[in-house]
């Protein structure tokens, strides 16, 4: 089912909904969705700076899958 589709699915039944307490709910998931900023601009600066640094990591191949650890250490 297409994104279209779903959307027009949820309309109709939206439309014929009558739990009051549920669509409150939805209002706020609604109205928080369209104020939320980017996230990264409340990050400090230290923690943008360890994302970037395993952000290299990973561009350098310096990662461990998680059977590496699990081998390695014997869990």
């Amino acid at each position: 089912m297409g994104q279209e589709a779903i959307k027009l699915e949820l309309i109709q039944w939206l439309a014929n909904f009558e739990d009051d307490e549920t669509i409150d709910y939805l209002k706020v998931v609604k109205d928080s969705n369209e104020t939320q900023k980017d996230w990264w601009h409340n990050l400090t600066d230290e923690q943008k700076s360890g994302i970037a640094r395993g952000l290299k990591d990973v561009d350098e191949g310096r990662v461990y899958t998680h059977n590496d650890i699990i081998i390695k250490y014997g869990l």
